[in-house]
């Protein structure tokens, strides 16, 4: 009879271990991300201080070698949220994919010139050789195309020479000398600026030459709609902008990012990389944002045709997610 009693308590032990093991498999977000990614510097964050379970949640980092690689995960139910592009969101949902997107960061790219060098405007880019992270269809390179035709009435692309590469890459060459500028993603441009170049102009600047009235997120974290529903969505969302928060007032987490690693550059590009990250947090009223997303996405839509969004001329609706907490 005792031994009975202690295998019933074994086995109601074991099915109460099973419920707290399904609760806890469901409140973990899983997140894709470049394994070396500058998104992983909140994510981290986030871990470090707790804001994942204070939240209710448990955070999952889980690394890709390249960024096709996280959409296809997403798209796989292999993870929860990567981190996209509203044009890959609006172009999904006009595949009637229920992908939709949070703002993660407006830092763009630039055109970076050495510091002696006397360009001072993308008018005095005539003629040079110019690299180019992200290929031809690259958002930012299409923006400054748009600037420089209807600012200056040339044609960026076809009056000199390009050089498509990856970022790191062309960051050398043009510190060898190789490139008479560059344009390149936000942090190998913050690192440039470190060594002493500077920007000549900048997508941000491309984007409201072209009608914009404000930044709006180049990047954002992408989920489904139907994940959301039944999913911490608005928990992860809470999370992120305490990490946030925490980067933007606290010089101390940043020198603890370095210290473990999680940055490996040195205290000058730390400097900077902290700063343009800090500039790049998202603040405006999402109705703003969306607005001038969705004129952005016209022009882009013009300048770069079907290659660029597919079959939809406009923005989808739904593209930013509407579940956004106060």
């Amino acid at each position: 009879m005792k031994l009975r009693f202690t295998n019933l308590l074994g086995f109601v032990l074991m099915l109460s271990l099973a419920s707290v093991s399904a609760i806890a498999a469901d409140s973990t977000v899983r997140v894709g991300v470049l394994k070396y990614g500058t998104v992983n510097w909140e994510l981290k964050t986030m871990q470090h201080h707790g804001l994942d379970k204070a939240n209710g949640f448990e955070l999952e980092i889980v690394p890709f070698a390249g960024g096709d690689a996280t959409r296809i995960a997403l798209l796989g139910g292999d993870v929860d949220i990567i981190v996209s592009d509203w044009l890959w969101v609006s172009r999904q949902r006009a595949e009637e994919r229920d992908m939709t997107f949070v703002p993660y960061s407006s830092s763009v790219g630039a055109i970076m010139v050495p510091g002696e060098s006397p360009m001072q405007s993308l008018a005095d880019l005539k003629g040079q050789k110019i690299g180019v992270a992200g290929g031809p269809l690259d958002k930012s390179w299409l923006l400054l195309q748009g600037m420089a035709k209807q600012e200056y009435g040339f044609d960026l692309a076809a009056e000199n020479e390009i050089v498509f590469g990856a970022p790191p890459l062309l960051a050398e060459k043009v510190r060898d000398g190789e490139l008479d500028a560059v344009l390149n993603y936000w942090h190998y441009c913050a690192r440039l600026e470190a060594d002493g170049f500077r920007r000549l102009v900048s997508a941000e600047q491309a984007a409201n030459a072209l009608g914009s009235s404000g930044p709006v997120s180049a990047i954002g974290y992408v989920f489904t709609d139907s994940w959301a529903e039944n999913n911490p969505a608005a928990a992860f969302v809470k999370a992120s902008r305490a990490a946030k928060q925490i980067m933007l007032e606290s010089d101390d987490e940043w020198q603890r990012l370095a210290d473990n690693g999680d940055i490996k550059d040195g205290p000058a590009a730390l400097t900077v990389l902290r700063d343009r990250f800090r500039e790049g947090i998202p603040a405006r009223a999402q109705a703003d944002e969306v607005k001038d997303a969705g004129i952005i996405y016209g022009v882009l839509s013009e300048l770069g045709g079907k290659k660029l969004v597919g079959n939809s001329p406009d923005m989808s609706e739904g593209t930013y997610w509407n579940g956004m907490p106060q």
